[in-house]
């Protein structure tokens, strides 16, 4: 079992994912060699909750210049996560 530092990077903030929270449904960064059992028990063990379920989104670089010259933004994973019924992480939720 991996460490939960090396498979969360960190919580994702945008429009999108603050409606998720309608949802139960919280956005996630995490590392691209993880899998959904990998981040199903870092966040159990991390914000100590029930996860229902685990999605994953592979998401690639984008093209940018960079001091006249062409390059890549990195590619990351996202992860959205709903709990279950009644279960809520207090640390972000505090934090918004």
């Amino acid at each position: 079992m991996k460490n939960p530092s090396q498979v969360l990077r960190g919580h994702l903030v945008t429009e999108k994912t603050s409606g998720e929270r309608v949802h139960n449904r919280y956005v996630f960064q995490v590392a691209l060699d993880a899998n959904k059992i990998d981040i199903c028990r870092a966040i159990e063990k991390t914000f100590n909750v029930e996860v229902e379920s685990v999605n994953t989104v592979n998401c690639k670089g984008k093209k940018r210049m960079w001091k006249g010259k062409p390059g890549n933004t990195g590619r990351y994973k996202k992860a959205y996560v709903t709990l279950a019924s009644g279960q809520k992480i207090d640390k972000i939720d505090a934090a918004m």
